[in-house]
């Protein structure tokens, strides 16, 4: 039945964005000795060299958080802009989680960008009526535009980004509870990028009762 699980969410979560976003859900995995989960205060990060794009993500995401009754602080309100994960020695890992632990953080939520991807479709006039009920003759006389057009193709870019959420518990070395993967595809503004992102992340979590929903009020 989790294997069912694994397989349908991301599905239903694709088919719940997919006209309005251009962020999709690829795969995750959830730790299977996590039943339930019971966040008290989560460090939010965000990797990015771009300090605008990871300012707005930790900040919706902490307010996300928040709003579930978990406290949450953004990563920029701790360390410097150019603070990274990658390259620490495990002393250093060591040193940094004996201060968040002090300082009664339970959770560490990491996002980062992990890969990019150049992809080419076919020029949208194309799919235009006109362009189908056509003969052989004339397709082939249309489309010699392939050969003498560079523009004929459109390049956009997709973004393989990863979410990592760990445990800091002072019983527990560094334990992995949930990975995300999602692609942002051909991204427009940091805006809409990070709404999408953030709300795509926090329904997913909340599906596998990583977060609880928020309450309506009466």
């Amino acid at each position: 039945m989790k294997t069912c699980i694994k397989l349908i969410l991301p599905f239903l979560i694709i088919i719940v964005f997919s006209s309005c976003t251009r962020t999709q859900m690829i795969e995750y995995w959830k730790n299977p000795e996590v039943d339930t989960l019971s966040l008290s205060k989560v460090l939010v990060i965000g990797m990015t060299p771009n300090v605008e794009a990871r300012d707005k993500f930790e900040e919706l995401l902490t307010n996300e958080f928040e709003a579930r009754g978990i406290d949450a602080v953004p990563s920029l309100d701790i360390f410097e802009p150019k603070f990274r994960i990658e390259g620490k020695t495990e002393k250093e890992l060591k040193v940094i989680e004996d201060v968040l632990t002090a300082n009664y953080y339970d959770a560490v939520i990491y996002t980062k960008v992990v890969g990019v991807e150049n992809r080419r479709v076919f020029s949208e006039k194309y799919k235009e009526k006109k362009y189908l009920d056509i003969k052989f003759k004339d397709e082939y006389y249309n489309h010699r535009e392939i050969l003498e057009n560079p523009n004929y193709y459109e390049e956009y870019k997709i973004y393989n980004a990863e979410t990592s959420l760990y445990c800091i518990c002072p019983t527990k070395d560094r334990e992995l509870i949930w990975k995300g993967y999602i692609d942002i595809v051909d991204p427009k503004s940091i805006e809409e990028t990070v709404n999408d992102y953030v709300n795509l992340l926090i329904l997913a979590l909340e599906e596998q009762q990583i977060i609880s929903k928020i309450k309506q009020k009466e």
